[in-house]
């Protein structure tokens, strides 16, 4: 079975930082509620679970919401990008062909 494309990068370091302050996926929603983000815990679910694309606002907002800089939110190694358009997606390295690693 295929896994899903990454939609985000900053999903796995949403969850770390939530997890770190202690909050429910609720309380995180809550947060970026208050900043301006108007957000439900089932489609801030879905950013931590990379399954949501996140835009330059939304990302300023989460920022805010957890009391970060932006950098934090951004891991320090990239995944590669699959760029094709309308479905662009992060490759994660589980997605990746093994030939694509021998250049």
């Amino acid at each position: 079975m295929k896994a899903r494309p990454k939609r985000n990068i900053v999903g796995p370091m949403v969850r770390a930082l939530r997890n770190h302050l202690g909050w429910t996926q609720d309380q995180a929603a809550a947060h970026c509620n208050i900043e301006g983000f108007d957000i439900s815990r089932a489609t801030y679910a879905q950013i931590e679970s990379q399954l949501r694309n996140v835009t330059d606002i939304e990302l300023a907002l989460l920022a805010k919401a957890f009391r970060v800089k932006v950098e934090k939110l951004i891991p320090e190694e990239l995944p590669d990008w699959e760029g094709k358009g309308r479905k662009d997606v992060w490759k994660g390295r589980e997605d990746r062909d093994p030939s694509d690693l021998e250049s």
